[in-house]
């Protein structure tokens, strides 16, 4: 009788800086902003920006922003993610697990060396970005394949697809709302995705006819728009209504982080905030379902920062809704994903 394959489960996201000290936040983001998946513009014009420009005002800017949430165990994103893979461990001892990040430690590169020395026959790669986009999915298995093909012994190669629908990853976020909601109670919800520059889409396009085109470019998931990550976002929240019993009128979809002067997916959180606080709207959840663990983005920008310019806009109190982290009913139906691979 043949042996089992002996199977590794790469799990990916994106990175944290070592600390939030400026020197370690300086070499974050030079990894980060010097990806051309990310920053995908001339390399000369690139190296420019970054070298008299970035890099000499946004690291003591981010650093400082990454002390607010720093914690006593190190950055959020990181002890949330380890704690995953902890109860994923306990779910599936028949796996070999490795967790990665695409900037910062422990790097994909060396989480895809501890597979190979564990002599796994397969890696099955798990990159917990819910809806795919090419500066965050495309570049992560851009480095897992070109690490994998310099190995002697070639594993097999499996990848978690986008998830954004999975019934699973709905009602992991099903729990953690209604848990929110009735704690705050609510009077509109704000469902706030991470944004990206509108050629991001466009270039996602392979009919390069759809997206942005037309004001219903995201109305349904069809051919051309199957890759676009703004697609997929509102994929996510239409699955969502009515599990969690909302109306449309009661909810809005916007896009956050925006970086530099060029046109970004939209519409943008940072104007929604206002102009909800000015049509009467006091008690606003936000829920963030493109980051499947609490990060900068979720703890300053959204439950720090937000919440500051909606209540100095005439809002009562704004909630930042938890990001699944290691929820155990997140941990299950990341186990289920995986074993369908």
């Amino acid at each position: 009788m043949s042996t089992p394959p002996k199977v590794g489960t790469l799990i990916i996201n994106l990175g944290t800086p070592r600390s939030a000290e400026v020197d370690d936040v300086r070499v974050y983001l030079k990894q980060f902003l010097n990806d051309p998946r990310v920053l995908d513009i001339n390399p000369v014009v690139r190296w420019f920006l970054l070298t008299f420009i970035i890099l000499r005002s946004r690291p003591a800017e981010s650093a400082h922003a990454y002390k607010t949430i720093w914690t006593d165990q190190g950055s959020p994103l990181m002890v949330h993610s380890e704690a995953l893979v902890e109860l994923l461990r306990a779910r599936m001892p028949d796996r070999i697990f490795a967790l990665g990040m695409r900037y910062g430690e422990p790097s994909i590169e060396s989480a895809l060396d501890a597979l190979a020395a564990a002599q796994v026959d397969k890696v099955v790669v798990a990159p917990l970005y819910p809806h795919y986009a090419s500066s965050s999915t495309g570049t992560a298995l851009e480095v897992v394949y070109k690490r994998a093909a310099e190995l002697w012994n070639v594993p097999s190669i499996q990848v978690l697809p986008p998830f954004y629908d999975a019934p699973g990853f709905l009602a992991s976020w099903v729990a953690v709302c209604q848990r929110a909601f009735a704690a705050f109670e609510p009077d509109h919800v704000l469902f706030s995705y991470h944004g990206l520059p509108e050629r991001h889409v466009q270039k996602s396009d392979p009919t390069g006819r759809h997206c942005l085109a037309a004001e219903g470019c995201c109305d349904a998931i069809v051919d051309a728009n199957r890759h676009c990550y703004r697609a997929q976002c509102y994929a996510t929240t239409r699955a969502l209504l009515p599990l969690l019993g909302l109306k449309a009128e009661g909810i809005s979809v916007t896009f956050q982080s925006r970086l530099g002067k060029d046109p970004w997916i939209k519409p943008y959180t940072d104007e929604a905030l206002p102009e909800l606080a000015r049509r009467g709207v006091k008690r606003l959840s936000v829920v963030c379902p493109a980051f499947v663990a609490d990060c900068l983005e979720t703890l300053e920008e959204i439950g720090m920062r937000a919440k500051a310019d909606f209540v100095a806009a005439g809002g009562e109190d704004l909630q930042l809704v938890p990001s699944l982290n290691a929820e155990p009913v997140w941990a299950d139906a990341l186990v289920e994903l995986l074993r369908a691979l």
